[in-house]
């Protein structure tokens, strides 16, 4: 990437694979991965019940967006074809198996040696945002910036209210599963990339961390690309959503880079309050109230989402990225977020059945009311609602 070019940028998704009958995850992953082999893109995951795909470098949003389309469209098509469904849900709604459904990878199998309780529970699914940088100094710089914003981009993507069959009260369940790990949080304040390999390193000798790929910090500099990557997001639960995500990444990294760039001083923000806001954030999505992280007080998200879409907006715009950022935003506003409408499937439901297949649907439509025919493998299921433990 030249010095003062528009950054690019690419995500990585995880997706579930459900039984279309009773929701349980199904450890089908090698079948499917097997039918996409030589497409760019898909590859295995933690769990032999996930999927990860993970979209080219691109340059603009549309070039993002159809990559996002191709790649939940290849795999959803895969799934069905191995008699699962590819589902965008941070958690599984339905119990999951532990360790038995490990992917056999000899780092997976070190990570369940050393952590056996955290890896029998984190087949859980993400969005990782890269944004290509400089340098690894600017990528610091970066991180030390856009720590405030990491609760605001967690409460817009959360959508994992449902775990072992019930509503847990989270919208993002899947983030105190994730900062049970020694190293799930977020981001230090690090002068360069010096300093911060050494607080890497020394997490891994510790015994935090298996290697550079396990420090799971919120957001981090890549340990393969280029790149700053932003982890704090529940995987998302349409194109739309995960558009809006990525575009808001890129826009905040790229006015973090100008920041940086112009001397303006890295944000006086303690780390505790970042940490509370997180958790207001997983715990209440957009639907509740968040804490401010430069004040600590109690506010509402849409405050925030609001101030952190004014923030960046002319980098956005200078990035042709403000007209979709706002109108996505208005989408989500309308129909909410994920967790919001996991909750109202949930409700609609009246079997394990019509809970996956709303799901299913979404993960592939860019507009939840483009709801195909019910799938015919499914219509005759009669399962009572949520028999699988609600």
């Amino acid at each position: 990437m030249k010095d003062q070019s528009p950054p690019t940028f690419g995500v990585e998704e995880e997706f579930l694979l459900l039984d279309p009958h009773n929701g349980r995850p199904v450890p089908k992953a090698p079948r499917v991965l097997r039918l996409l082999r030589g497409q760019p893109g898909p590859r295995a995951e933690l769990m032999r019940y996930q999927v990860e795909v993970a979209t080219r470098v691109c340059a603009t949003t549309d070039e993002l967006r159809a990559e996002l389309r191709r790649l939940r469209e290849i795999a959803s098509d895969a799934a069905r074809s191995c008699g699962c469904r590819l589902v965008a849900s941070g958690t599984s709604p339905y119990p999951a198996p532990g360790l038995s459904a490990l992917t056999e990878n000899p780092r997976y199998r070190e990570l369940a040696r050393r952590y056996p309780v955290l890896t029998a529970v984190s087949g859980t699914c993400a969005c990782h945002v890269h944004v290509g940088v400089p340098s690894r100094d600017t990528g610091v710089q970066v991180l030390n910036r856009l720590r405030p914003w990491l609760a605001t981009l967690l409460a817009l993507s959360a959508n994992s209210p449902l775990e072992e069959g019930r509503d847990t009260g989270w919208a993002s369940r899947r983030y105190p599963a994730l900062a049970r790990w020694p190293t799930g949080r977020p981001p230090s304040i690090w002068p360069d990339a010096a300093a911060y390999d050494r607080a890497l390193h020394r997490l891994i000798e510790r015994g935090a961390a298996l290697d550079e790929g396990s420090v799971y910090w919120l957001a981090r500099l890549s340990p393969r690309y280029p790149t700053v990557e932003v982890r704090v997001a529940d995987v998302c639960p349409d194109i739309d959503t995960a558009v809006l995500v990525a575009v808001l990444v890129r826009g905040l990294v790229a006015t973090c880079i100008a920041e940086s760039r112009s001397g303006e001083p890295v944000p006086s923000v303690d780390g505790t309050t970042v940490r509370t806001s997180l958790q207001a954030a997983a715990r209440y999505g957009l639907a509740g109230y968040a804490i401010d992280p430069w004040t600590g007080l109690r506010t509402d998200p849409w405050h925030l989402v609001n101030r952190l879409a004014d923030q960046i907006g002319p980098t956005l715009a200078s990035l042709g990225d403000e007209r979709t950022a706002r109108r996505l935003l208005r989408v989500v506003a309308g129909r909410g977020a994920g967790a919001e409408r996991q909750r109202k499937a949930w409700n609609r439901a009246s079997s394990p059945a019509d809970l996956v297949a709303e799901l299913t649907t979404t993960t592939w439509t860019t507009d939840p009311r483009q709801h195909g025919p019910r799938d015919p493998m499914i219509q005759d299921h009669s399962v009572h609602h949520h028999a699988a433990g609600r």
